[in-house]
């Protein structure tokens, strides 16, 4: 039967296993045009900050606040678009935020205050950005395995590629065309993440089924039990006519045919006591063979478990039960205080140390041509590290933190350059492996990204907030653009901290789960053992004396099949 065309070309992808490619490369296009629309000109922003200032009359803590409920909206409903992409698909929620995206950036430009656009592009960007970001992640990650840090580095560099196109050209056209029209013409480019929305087809991973024993193997087996059964009654057999010897009798064959005929009364009898334990014993030899298929079937299907549409839970916030997560959601929290606010005030910051306003801009281009250099370089170095990835984005979140410091040091223009070159490298190795991240087993797993993600971006939300503004109030206490940047560093340090922390408690985690299952081992161990030491050997019936407990017991299981 054929399917229609349209099902073909939208329905979801089947594979036997994680296809490391396929439709993932469209999905990692989507993603990448999803990045210029979303972090890319949420970056990109600055460049409108001095002409908002002078256009509505406010400061940099008030014109900031459109970033930080901006930012504070796009993390802050992350659990609103996992629910939603769980309920109704990736598709039509990314294709819903593309529309938002671009309604809220076109309103902005005929706003006639600051709190207007605190709704346009605050709220309604902002949830639009919410609503095609997380899902499109969400999904690439699910189409690669081995390759999965390499492909959401590049394909994570719309955002530098944004800038770096973005800053340049829209300082250039606002001289001619003015600020307002320059939104007006990035909220049309925006709709176009309404056609990548079009591009995410789901991935349904099922696994091949494991082939049952067909009956030409379960034959022997019955052979074997026939062959197992008719040793045992000889043995029987053998020994109880020896039993009947070592009895001391004078005249032995008259009391060795008394014993035979006493056994030949209950063979029959204990031939099918013996047929019902050779049974028993078939079953309990059989019974670890079944749990180890069973147990495949389990682990084929837990594998695949986030990837089947098999009912989702809409919001699963099961995740904070896990230590790790938790560390690394406080990285997320605190790191996020660095993320937006050295793009929001580098570009005032170098006017401020006597750099000229048209080589001003080019501050963010630099930012983005080494972020596009640290987020390729990143995925190369995560897909062939053999030592915990956690380690070296450690490593990375160090190294941003001392270049956060060092931009309120220095004061000419080739240090500006150096700092903003370093700045751009490693927020690049950050920015594009922190959720990716959520992933690997050092964190949550694959398993548990979907629901992960929204939680940790739900996390990030409330630094997302803070953050800008608190810029803004340092910078308008002290007229000092470089002590935003000692923000962004305190926060940068105390996430390296958290991040630190993320592999001590996922060992320990690992450790006391290790601990509960060797216990129940035992106890089944234990169990077993005393159920086997309960049986009666058939050597200790048979040479046992006629009025001993034991063959009383033995007759009378015979007397009851009987």
């Amino acid at each position: 039967m054929k399917l229609p065309n349209s099902q073909r070309c939208f329905g979801p992808n089947v594979y036997p296993e994680v296809p490391d490619g396929g439709w993932g490369w469209a999905v990692a296009g989507a993603f990448f045009l999803v990045e210029v629309c979303t972090y890319g000109t949420l970056k990109s922003l600055g460049v409108f900050l001095q002409d908002l200032m002078e256009e509505f009359g406010e400061s940099n803590s008030r014109v900031s606040w459109v970033i930080s409920i901006c930012v504070f909206i796009f993390t802050f409903t992350a659990p609103l678009s996992t629910m939603l992409s769980n309920r109704f698909g990736y598709r039509p929620v990314v294709m819903m935020g593309g529309f938002l995206i671009s309604l809220g950036t076109i309103t902005s430009a005929f706003t006639n205050s600051i709190n207007e656009m605190y709704i346009t592009i605050g709220i309604v960007s902002g949830l639009g950005y919410c609503l095609t970001f997380l899902p499109t992640v969400t999904l690439l990650a699910q189409y690669f395995s081995r390759r999965r840090a390499l492909v959401t580095s590049v394909a994570s560099s719309g955002e530098s590629f944004a800038l770096f196109a973005f800053a340049p050209a829209f300082t250039a056209l606002k001289e001619h065309i003015g600020w307002r029209y320059c939104l007006v013409i990035l909220g049309i480019f925006q709709l176009s993440v309404i056609g990548c929305g079009l591009l995410l087809r789901p991935i349904i991973i099922k696994p091949e089924p494991v082939k049952e024993d067909s009956e030409s193997d379960k034959e022997p087996l019955s052979l074997k039990q026939l062959q197992a059964v008719y040793q045992l009654e000889n043995e029987q057999t053998r020994t109880s006519i020896s039993s009947a010897v070592s009895q001391g009798s004078e005249d032995s064959g008259v009391t060795s045919l008394s014993a035979s005929n006493v056994d030949l009364r209950t063979a029959g009898a204990e031939s099918q006591v013996l047929m019902k334990w050779a049974m028993q014993d078939k079953e309990v030899l059989e019974s670890p063979t079944a749990v180890t298929k069973k147990d495949k079937g389990e682990l084929a299907t837990a594998e695949a478990g986030p990837l089947q549409p098999s009912s989702p839970r809409l919001l699963d916030f099961s995740v904070l039960k896990d230590p790790a997560f938790i560390w690394y959601s406080l990285f997320g929290l605190f790191a996020t205080l660095g993320f937006f606010a050295p793009q929001l005030y580098v570009i005032e910051l170098s006017k401020s140390r006597g750099v000229e306003p048209s080589m001003a801009s080019y501050m963010l281009s630099v930012m983005a041509v080494a972020e596009i250099f640290g987020r390729l370089s990143i995925g190369v170095v995560l897909s062939k590290v053999r030592c915990r990835k956690t380690l070296v984005l450690l490593g990375c979140v160090v190294l941003l933190c001392l270049v956060l410091v060092a931009f309120a040091l220095v004061w000419e223009f080739w240090g500006l350059v150096v700092c903003c070159a370093l700045y751009g490298y490693f927020m690049g190795t950050v920015g594009s492996t922190h959720i990716p991240m959520l992933a690997e087993e050092d964190v949550v797993g694959i398993q548990k990204m979907a629901s992960s993600v929204g939680v940790y971006v739900f996390i990030q939300s409330f630094a997302g907030l803070a953050g800008p503004p608190l810029g803004g109030v340092l910078v308008d206490a002290t007229n000092n653009y470089g002590a935003a940047f000692y923000s962004c560093a305190v926060g940068m340090g105390f996430s390296a901290i958290c991040l630190a922390l993320v592999g001590p408690a996922k060992s320990g985690m690992c450790q006391k789960q290790s601990g509960k299952k060797e216990e129940s081992r035992s106890t089944e161990e234990e169990e077993k053992t005393s159920q086997d030491s309960g049986q009666m050997d058939f050597l200790e019936v048979d040479l046992a004396p006629e009025d001993s407990p034991i063959r009383q017991a033995a007759d009378r299981d015979a007397a009851s099949v009987i």
